[in-house]
């Protein structure tokens, strides 16, 4: 396959997977200004394929922030830790949702939320926004936050 190349039929199984959310802070596509895009969970400067298994569904802000990082350093024990991996990983396990504050739990959780930066006032606004209007967590993005 092609580098950076998403075939139409590839593209459609990563979105259907991910029920239209953002893998990453699990933002409905409907509910995001700038949509949703496909992702290289292991971006290919570091190897990573364009396949079904390395491709995530990421918000426009959760991939940008994102870049063709793989982890970071978590900063109260200085060492590197990966990022979630919506493939292996259950969101549950690494994050929780408190009002519209996405809490890490874990160290993949903690260098997951800084680097995409989910909790920065746009975002909270945001996410304050759309619970009021009944829309986040939605109900698919609710299955996933719970263990």
């Amino acid at each position: 396959m092609s580098r950076s190349y998403i075939s139409v039929e590839l593209r459609r199984l990563v979105v259907n997977r991910a029920q239209q959310l953002c893998e990453y802070c699990l933002i409905h596509e409907n509910d995001t200004f700038y949509g949703c895009q496909v992702d290289h969970i292991i971006s290919e400067k570091h190897g990573g394929l364009t396949l079904a298994e390395n491709l995530a569904y990421a918000c426009t802000f959760c991939n940008r922030c994102k870049g063709s990082d793989v982890g970071s350093i978590v900063l109260h024990s200085g060492e590197f830790s990966r990022f979630f991996n919506p493939r292996i990983d259950q969101w549950a396990d690494h994050f929780m949702l408190d009002g519209a504050m996405i809490v890490a739990l874990t160290d993949i959780g903690r260098v997951t939320a800084k680097i995409l930066d989910f909790n920065n006032a746009e975002r909270l606004l945001e996410r304050q926004t759309l619970q009021k209007m009944g829309n986040y967590p939605c109900a698919a993005a609710l299955k996933r936050m719970i263990v």
